[in-house]
């Protein structure tokens, strides 16, 4: 354990942000002299949530994926409509998809009442998709931090980026590709849904014919319609029977199926990565008071 802790450590360092003036960089302990409780204060929350409601983990994993695929991890996403800007939250890809936005709200107030104007949302959305993990029995990592917060939101950004539940696989590829993350970050990242190897014919007629018994827009139906897309990209409607899964992908699914440890420490390295998209530091931005709305 202590061992697979020190390699996150190295990848976090590996793969620290650096602003887009040069101005600064996400740092370990960020808030230690500022707000020594920050982290604590975060984590005793989703712990709550996510014992009340097991299924918020995943919600509250989700909003940090959807943020930072719209114009970076800036907390962009849990800006509310506004007289001249409409809210991310309003996009196809989010509406009425997106929760655990109260989770949110709590937190920020609890940091607001032990730190004022101190902890950035968008930091807070970073610690929470971490907690979130760990919570369900995943992985931890040390969460690098220094985020300020969006003064805008983009409604045609989040639903020009973000991708849709019928994208392709190589759709998703060029997705991530132009946010920095690679097949190897892509695999990780969806890797609960890709575990396992089987003939096309065993499970074909499930991913073409069979109904989802699962509750439209509920994270059930949403990870069966993912899992779906995935093995359509690889199982057309006819052939493949009797041809094993090629490439790099099968290869890094197989791999991640027989050792957990390896995909834990890949998962945390995409993680990381993930959380350093286009990221707000400096004088870039500011520390909203209330992640619903910019301070003035």
């Amino acid at each position: 354990m202590e061992l697979m802790r020190l390699l996150i450590m190295v990848l976090s360092i590996f793969y620290s942000a650096k602003t887009s003036n040069g101005d600064g960089f996400l740092v370990y302990d960020y808030y230690k002299e500022t707000c020594p409780l920050a982290e604590d204060i975060v984590r005793h929350n989703v712990e709550v949530a996510a014992y009340k409601d097991p299924r918020l983990a995943a919600s509250l994993l989700r909003l940090h994926f959807h943020d930072c695929f719209v114009m970076g991890c800036d907390a962009s996403v849990l800006l509310d409509s506004v007289e001249g800007m409409t809210s991310e939250k309003q996009a196809g890809p989010n509406l009425n998809s997106l929760r655990g936005f109260e989770v949110i709200d709590k937190i920020k107030y609890l940091l607001e009442e032990e730190c004022p104007l101190t902890v950035s949302c968008a930091d807070i959305l970073a610690m929470v998709a971490r907690d979130a993990v760990v919570s369900r029995g995943g992985p931890t990592w040390e969460v690098l931090l220094g985020r300020k917060d969006s003064l805008k939101s983009s409604f045609n950004g989040a639903n020009q980026f973000i991708p849709a539940p019928n994208s392709s696989l190589e759709s998703l590829i060029d997705s991530f590709k132009a946010k920095g993350l690679d097949m190897e970050d892509l695999v990780a990242l969806s890797g609960s849904h890709t575990i396992g190897r089987a003939r096309c014919a065993s499970f074909r007629q499930r991913i073409y014919e069979a109904k989802p018994e699962y509750h439209h827009g509920s994270d059930r139906y949403r990870r069966y319609t993912t899992f779906r897309r995935i093995l359509r990209s690889i199982c057309p409607v006819t052939g493949r029977d009797h041809k094993d899964h090629e490439g790099v992908i099968k290869e890094q699914v197989w791999a991640y199926a027989s050792n957990q440890k390896l995909f834990f420490a890949s998962f945390a390295k995409s993680m990381i990565k993930m959380g350093n998209i286009n990221v707000l530091t400096g004088n870039e931005g500011e520390i909203r008071r209330n992640c619903r709305f910019v301070n003035t």
